[in-house]
């Protein structure tokens, strides 16, 4: 008797279908779990600690202090690494698909990163209108808002103002209060816990605060060169005035012309500092310092918090480096 090839495969077809659909829900199951979609997967588990991705080293140390052991917190962009540019890797968008909460500073600062990790994450949890997205810039009444048209000619402008507000005591008080309400509302039985521990921190910004301004007083009304728009805030503060910047726009190297216009301006305004943070290259802004007369003052750039550095920690050695000036 011949073999019946159709009659064969007909019988085979069923299970095969079976075994093709099985595969399927596997694969939508894990990416359900990835993505943290799956019925009852709720950021707010009062059992669990949740599980806080902040792109900065700044965001990430305040949200460590304030959860205490109730969070996980891992930060994106290390101390040392400028966050406007920040390798998208394919690790931190897999830190970001564990996510219960997204911190970051907002003010485009990580436009050229974040989207992209955000879209490969796939956690809706951490999504631009979800619970779990905190742009912290909220928080903040914000510098250097441009008032006309921007565009890539003026160089590495932000639409929206300045974004380097975590420099200024004053504006990080508010922001340590935001991100405990928003840990409240993603665990609601530990709410209180989250606020009393941001008051405590608030304590200790303010009282640090005062001693940082009475060890700076002597710089107040004083004349400085930065070397990108990025210690505003920290001028806005501290009371000095910058009379020009190694980068004739923001992000745009100098070039010799303009070196020599900001040596010529530093000399005539009596500048005292040249201020900048450790991920720009020095050799201009030394050689600018030396002919103006002028101290080179390079800028710690965050907590180290894979040592468990404070924020308060961090901007003490900051004034510290200040101190320095003559």
């Amino acid at each position: 008797m011949p073999f019946d090839w159709d009659e064969r495969f007909e019988s085979m077809r069923a299970p095969i279908h079976r075994t093709i659909r099985s595969v399927a829900r596997f694969r939508h199951l894990v990416l359900l779990l990835l993505c943290g979609s799956l019925p009852g997967a709720s950021p707010a588990r009062a059992h669990e600690p949740l599980r806080v991705v902040a792109t900065t080293a700044d965001l990430g140390a305040l949200a460590r202090e304030i959860g205490a052991d109730r969070v996980r917190v891992s930060v994106l962009a290390l101390p040392t690494q400028d966050p406007h540019w920040v390798d998208a890797r394919p690790s931190l968008a897999l830190e970001l698909s564990r996510a219960d909460l997204l911190l970051y500073v907002g003010l485009d600062l990580e436009v050229g990163w974040l989207p992209t990790l955000l879209l490969g994450a796939r956690n809706p949890r951490i999504q631009p209108g979800a619970p779990g997205h905190l742009d912290c810039s909220q928080f903040v009444d914000v510098l250097e808002v441009p008032t006309g048209r921007v565009d890539r000619a003026q160089g590495d402008v932000h639409p929206h103002g300045n974004p380097h507000y975590m420099l200024d005591p004053r504006r990080v008080v508010r922001v340590v209060r935001g991100i405990a309400d928003r840990l409240g509302r993603l665990q609601p039985a530990a709410a209180s816990h989250y606020r009393s521990s941001a008051e405590a921190l608030v304590g200790r910004i303010e009282r640090a605060r005062l001693d940082w301004e009475r060890r700076l007083a002597r710089l107040r009304g004083t004349n400085a060169v930065s070397y990108h728009r990025s210690v505003s805030y920290l001028a806005d503060w501290l009371g000095l005035r910058f009379v020009g910047h190694v980068e004739p726009r923001p992000g745009i190297p100098p070039n010799p012309r303009h070196v020599a216009q900001l040596i010529a301006a530093a000399r005539a305004a009596g500048a005292r500092l040249l201020v900048q943070e450790s991920w720009h290259p020095t050799n201009t802004s030394r050689l600018i310092a030396e002919r103006a007369g002028m101290r080179l003052v390079v800028l710690p750039t965050g907590p180290d918090v894979r040592r468990g550095e404070s924020w308060t920690r961090y901007m003490d050695r900051l004034v510290t480096a200040l101190e320095a000036v003559p």
